[in-house]
């Protein structure tokens, strides 16, 4: 009798030795399975690049970002340089106000399966000038060219981004404007329209307008040339976001496009300054005009929770295992992982057609009606299997949920994850180790 109780407790200490070696075993499979998910955010960041080059491409063709500055007014002057008299020097001035009103509207270009959103703008500016500020300058009003003034219009992608001739007007007359070809290069590209202004117009209100239309891709910016600058940007773009100096007045007026205003006050760049030119795009404001692209960051954040998908699926096949004694081999629990691992491949290959949301939910029924069926083949029960479909549509479902509250990730990860460890110690609380 002895004998046979020895000979019972040498086989229960052998069970348990097994049932603990082979928890270390699928705990150490559930790494290794976790591996291959970081050769796979390698492919996802392979692709979000090559859509990017995509994206490059298209602008160089079409047109880049804009930003547009001006008028401005240049005049110049004679005066004294490295010891030369009668050089000619230029003097710019900014208007006292500027009015900007814009509206864009979004053109889709395709390569390949990329999808590139660009824009097509139309621009009109007014710049009053209260009085022409020369006396700042502290030069002689006679030294002053009058009849070579200049208004000055920058487009930071001119050349690919209007084609069309622009017409400055004032007064009654409109005046062209024409390539910058002054030795200036901090310029960069602009237009400029010859005025022929006169020494009595100095103290006179002066107002020019300004219509265009003009190619664009990625962001539409203006800087503030003005004393007072006012901008007011409309258009039917989805889902606009705003960069710059200085956000937008007040939140977006509108649901399905762009509506929203800036005013602005320079209080750092003077109104007169010469022979430099200063740069204003360091002030500029405005609107990144792209349709958002987000499933290759959605997918990489989805991989980030790979493990903790893998590990709670080993952890429901071994709580069944070893409450039901249902015996499930190593190579099995391999199998159902590998299933899992593949289940971004997916996501990653679909979403590039569908959209994350829609590639998700048709990789999540896919994956799990696999493990389902694998698991109710192997063990013949459909309770077991219906069970392990539930436990990975939760899984999934709180993991999908993560992603899009991304502000609140850490905060339903960790509710989670205590979530999770309090039901396993509840389900292995009977477990005789």
């Amino acid at each position: 009798m002895e004998t046979t109780q020895s000979t019972n407790s040498v086989y229960t200490l052998l069970d348990k030795g097994k049932l603990f070696f082979k928890a270390v075993i699928i705990f150490v499979m559930a790494f290794f399975l976790w591996i291959p998910t970081n050769l796979i955010r390698d492919v996802i960041n392979e692709r979000a690049n090559r859509q990017k080059e995509a994206i490059e491409e298209v602008s160089s063709k079409w047109a880049g970002k804009q930003t547009i500055t001006g008028p401005i007014l240049m005049i110049p002057y004679t005066g004294t340089a490295n010891g030369l008299v009668n050089q000619k020097k230029y003097a710019w001035f900014m208007a006292d106000q500027l009015d900007i009103n814009s509206s864009v509207s979004p053109q889709k270009r395709h390569r390949g399966i990329y999808e590139i959103a660009v824009y097509e703008g139309n621009i009109s500016i007014t710049a009053k000038f209260n009085d022409i500020k020369f006396k700042e300058l502290n030069v002689p009003a006679a030294n002053l060219l009058w009849s070579e003034a200049k208004l000055l219009l920058q487009v930071s992608d001119l050349s690919r981004g209007i084609n069309e001739e622009i017409f400055i007007k004032w007064k009654d007359s409109s005046f062209l404007c024409q390539p910058w070809a002054e030795t200036n290069e901090k310029i960069g590209e602009a237009l400029f329209a010859a005025v022929p202004l006169k020494a009595e117009d100095a103290d006179t209100p002066n107002v020019f307008t300004v219509k265009f239309s003009l190619h664009g891709s990625q962001q539409l910016m203006f800087a503030p040339a003005a004393r007072e600058t006012k901008i007011h940007l409309t258009g039917s773009w989805p889902d606009p976001s705003f960069t710059g100096i200085k956000i937008p007045e007040s939140p977006n007026a509108s649901d399905s496009g762009i509506d929203v205003k800036w005013k602005y006050l320079n209080r750092t760049t003077p109104m007169v300054w010469n022979d430099q030119f200063n740069n204003l795009q360091a002030s500029a404001m405005g609107a990144n005009l792209i349709i958002p692209v987000d499933q290759y960051d959605k997918t990489e954040r989805s991989v980030k929770y790979a493990l903790l998908c893998i590990i709670l699926t080993f952890a429901a096949f071994f709580l069944i295992e070893t409450i039901y004694k249902r015996n499930l081999h190593l190579i099995q629990y391999g199998l159902a992982g590998l299933a899992l691992v593949l289940f971004y491949t997916l996501l990653l290959s679909i979403s590039e057609y569908t959209g994350f949301n829609l590639a998700y939910l048709i990789a999540g029924i896919a994956t799990i009606g696999l493990v389902t069926w694998f698991v109710g083949s192997i063990m013949r029960s459909s309770k077991l299997a219906i069970f392990i479909g539930f436990v990975l549509t939760v899984v999934y479902g709180y993991i999908f949920t993560i992603i899009q509250l991304q502000d609140y990730a850490l905060l339903m990860g960790s509710i989670g994850l205590f979530m999770a460890l309090g039901i396993i110690m509840f389900f292995s609380r009977k477990l005789q180790w």
